[in-house]
Formats: structure tokens, sequence, C-alpha cells
């Protein structure tokens, strides 16, 4: 892959904050850490995008049985859903144990979801995504219907290249109006799908039609991009809201505005 630009502007601070509910609080709490042994109980909403009908769909990361929810949320709220089965047969369609799951984009493409797994070589696993159906995705969480009746397809390996020596795998995913797919990727030595490590390199890769990676565009500083979004459609690339996760729960996430051209 060739390296292209990316730009990051000023940091940019809101002067105010509307919290918004997603999930009720685990056993009483509404932060969690490995420090106070609370880490464990986090649902960890690692991926999230509008879907049809106004609302957003935040989904777990996988990485463990409290961490295979989904919240769909609304104007008037939200709804929560264990989809243990569904988890478990994508990483039956990755060819991976339960505990080698890490699920951290989602985009839409078309009808389907696809669902990105965060790579971690050192765990045996590679980057990948699957396609999922999104009205039985939502049918689903509303309880219409089990989530074993949601069919998985699509399976698509990737290989984002390496940054000193750690591979970069997928943070978050965001569709473009041509029909390719722009990830973030962060480049982070940990040993396991659940322990933080350090971020030594980060970056978006331009996925095509195909699925295969066009290129690659550091961000300066290494930054830990985790979320994104398309802010518009330039005629040489994308603007872009990202939002930087510090790995500290008393630290804010900082949001950054990008501008990838090619």
């Amino acid at each position: 892959m060739s390296g292209e630009g990316v730009r990051s502007d000023v940091v940019r601070r809101s002067e105010s904050i509307t919290r918004v509910r997603v999930v009720d609080p685990v056993d009483g709490l509404e932060t969690f850490a490995a420090v106070d042994g609370t880490k464990h109980l986090k649902p960890d909403f690692e991926a999230a995008c509008a879907v049809p009908g106004g609302e957003v769909l935040l989904l777990g990361s996988g990485s463990s049985p409290t961490r295979m929810r989904a919240s769909l949320v609304g104007p008037d709220g939200f709804r929560v859903a264990d989809l243990r089965p569904l988890y478990l047969a994508v990483a039956a369609a990755f060819g991976l144990r339960a505990d080698q799951l890490n699920l951290e984009g989602a985009c839409l493409a078309g009808d389907r979801l696809r669902w990105f797994q965060r790579a971690n070589l050192a765990a045996g696993a590679a980057t990948a995504s699957a396609d999922i159906e999104v009205s039985a995705l939502l049918a689903a969480i509303r309880g219409e219907i089990t989530p074993d009746k949601i069919n998985i397809d699509g399976v698509r390996r990737y290989d984002l290249g390496v940054a000193h020596g750690v591979a970069l795998a997928v943070t978050d995913a965001v569709s473009l109006t041509d029909g390719r797919i722009l990830v973030s990727a962060a480049a982070e030595d940990t040993p396991n799908a659940v322990d933080d490590g350090p971020v030594v390199a980060s970056g978006l890769v331009l996925l095509g039609v195909d699925g295969e990676p066009q290129f690659f565009a550091e961000i300066p500083g290494a930054e830990k991009v985790e979320g994104l979004a398309v802010r518009e459609m330039t005629t040489d690339g994308v603007r872009l809201l990202a939002v930087v996760d510090a790995d500290d729960h008393e630290t804010p996430s900082r949001r950054l505005t990008l501008h990838l051209h090619w």
C-alpha cells in the first residue's frame, strides 16, 4: 500500500455535552477499570452506526460474554439485547475461538452490516469482516426473531501491513458514497483482545469495492482513533470527524477533524 496524505486539524471542544444513556448501570456501576477489578463488567460497545429508522446501533466487541450485547438507541430510549449466539457464530465463521473475538468496527454496505474483527496476530487472530443482514439483526434486537436465525456471509480477510513490528488492525469503519469503505487502524502491542497496550502507529486505510486495501495514510502522533464519521466527500478525498481513545476512563475523548486526500 502506498502512503497518501492525512491532515489533523485543531481539536474541537464542544461548549456543552448531552449525555445519552445506552445501557442500564451494570451492577450499579457507570465506569469500569482494571485497577478497580471491574473491567470484566464493561459492556464495551466498540462499533456504532446509523441504521434505517433513524436509530443508532451499538455493538459490543464480543471479547467476553458480557460484551456480546447490542444497544439500539433512538429518540425514545434504548433497547439492549443479548446476541451471544450471533457472536459465537461470527467467531466460527472467522475460524476463531470465542476468546479471540474482538469486533471493533461496523458500517452499512447496502442492506448488510459489514462487521470487522480487529486483528491480534499475537493471539492468532487476523483482520477480517463478515456481512450480516441488517433487517434480521434489528429484528433480533427487538425480540422478533432469535439471534441464531441471522445469516452470516461475505467473510473477508485483510492484510493491512505492519508498523514498527506490530500489525495494523481495524478500530472502526465508515462507508463512502462510491461503495468503498474507509477504516481506521492502530498498531497496538497487546497480547490479547481485552488488555490495552502501547499504540506505536495509527492511520486510515481505504478498502476498494473488492475489499482490497488501496492505501494507508498515517495519522501523526499515533493517535488511537476508535470512532469515525464522514463529514463530507470532497473532489479529492473525504473530510472526517474522528474520536481518539486514550484508554483512560478519566480522560475525555478528543475529537479530530481529518481531511484524507487521494
